[in-house]
């Protein structure tokens, strides 16, 4: 059952990272500047639109609380509150990267072409950001309902919009004649190219995509019937807003943590050469990659346990809870034997710098050993939120990640083991990295043993 779950969100995840991928490869087509202008715009949107989608998430444990209970006339009432709370922040969002993107360009001493061509992407992507929220809204729900296979193939909806989109809009005229060819009207061909406004075009279309696809999905699939989520709209309730809130803003904040963790070592790790930056992204990029199976495992096991203790069968959502951790296990076995055994081929895949090849095959070395951490400290994260016991999760991911794993690993990277070795140099960062997962894995194994 966890596994028919998690496999659907796992493709809805790697879909919807497909989007930034197509992004960043069709910009970089188009030139050197628009891939610089892309890239620094994700690093702005990503976090935000991360943060929206884990505070929105807290609506999943609700929903199958509420499941579990039987108490389907009471779903509406809270996906509707969502819906407020997704609005909400989408806005937040999009005046968030009209207003403060410039100061933070200056900031970043970011190149007066570059920022200029990120700051109209980012104006684009602005519109679709209160669409995406409000897909992940919906996309809680439908996972909380049990249909997670809706949200995979509504991503896959969104990357089909977004790459001809891209084509189009980033390359104009240019664009079309590729899909097409020469059977085009001649006008078509002097359609301007947009480059970065154009992909921050293309990107927002997605967005509303994927949100009016869901919004339609879940108004007509005979699966979500006995809720009746469209019948009659419900304003917003301090109540509803409130425990949305209480239950999902330690999950936004958790993995807004996440993210600002490996983007603070991404900055750390700049300062130590090109060879050392390439393969950091290339060992981080190819583990991101594995992650995406226990992270939806992980997503899985929140609904399965919020199902189980909706009907009041704590006893047996305990063995739910300590199943799918260790199935986690497995999957961590199962990373760990992959890694270690294709590192090389899909090293090679990325670069053909020796130099390259071989320092990333060491930093793959240490990925390794923390696949089994790793593994676990999601799943149990997931666990807790089916308990609806988010808060202590984003203490325990606080203190791990950023003490622990930021603090520990800058501190190896940059002094060493005082008189026992020199600077570690990404290593330690790497080490941290383990580090952090680990004091995470064993914090709140602790946690669930005291709750489940």
């Amino acid at each position: 059952m966890l596994l028919t779950l998690a496999l659907p969100i796992c493709g809805a995840q790697l879909a919807q990272a497909a989007i930034g991928v197509v992004d960043t490869m069709m910009a970089g087509r188009f030139g050197a500047t628009t891939l610089a202008a892309v890239s620094v715009g994700n690093s702005l949107w990503a976090p935000l639109m991360l943060f929206m989608t884990g505070t929105l998430m807290g609506l999943t444990p609700i929903v199958a609380h509420l499941l579990g209970g039987q108490r389907n006339g009471d779903i509406a009432r809270a996906v509707h509150q969502a819906l407020w709370v997704a609005l909400a922040l989408g806005l937040a969002a999009a005046v968030l990267l009209h207003t403060v993107v410039a100061p933070i360009f200056e900031l970043m001493n970011v190149p007066p072409d570059t920022a200029r061509e990120s700051r109209a992407y980012l104006a684009a992507v602005a519109f679709g950001m209160p669409g995406i929220a409000l897909f992940q809204a919906l996309r809680a729900f439908s996972d909380g309902m049990n249909h997670t296979r809706p949200a995979l193939w509504i991503s896959l909806i969104g990357l089909a919009v977004n790459v001809p989109s891209n084509f189009v809009l980033i390359y104009g005229g240019d664009g079309l004649i590729d899909l097409f060819g020469d059977a085009l009207p001649a006008f078509a061909g002097e359609l301007p190219a947009l480059g970065a406004l154009g992909c921050g075009i293309a990107t927002a279309i997605s967005m509303w995509t994927m949100a009016l696809a869901m919004a339609y999905y879940t108004a007509r699939g005979r699966s979500y019937e006995d809720v009746a989520l469209w019948q009659r709209l419900h304003r917003p309730s301090g109540a509803g807003i409130r425990e949305l809130v209480v239950v999902g803003m330690p999950i936004g904040v958790a993995i807004f943590v996440e993210v600002t963790l490996f983007t603070l070592i991404a900055l750390f790790v700049a300062s130590l050469g090109e060879v050392t930056v390439g393969a950091h992204q290339i060992a981080l990029s190819y583990t991101s990659l594995l992650f995406m199976l226990p992270l939806s495992l992980g997503m899985a096991l929140t609904v399965r346990v919020g199902n189980t203790l909706g009907q009041g069968r704590l006893a047996h959502a305990r063995h739910v809870a300590w199943n799918g951790v260790a199935i986690s296990v497995v999957i961590a076995a199962m990373n760990s034997l992959v890694l270690w055994t294709t590192a090389p081929t899909v090293i090679a895949l990325y670069t053909a710098n020796p130099d390259i090849q071989a320092l990333t095959l060491t930093i793959i070395a240490l990925a390794v050993l923390f696949q089994l951490s790793d593994s676990l400290q999601v799943n149990l994260a997931g666990a807790l939120r089916g308990y609806k016991d988010t808060r202590i999760v984003m203490v325990i991911t606080v203190l791990s990640y950023w003490i622990v794993g930021l603090g520990g690993g800058h501190w190896l990277g940059t002094r060493g083991l005082g008189s026992l070795t020199g600077p570690l140099g990404v290593h330690g960062y790497w080490i941290g990295l383990i580090a952090g997962l680990s004091t995470a894995a064993l914090l709140l194994g602790w946690r669930l043993k005291r709750i489940g």
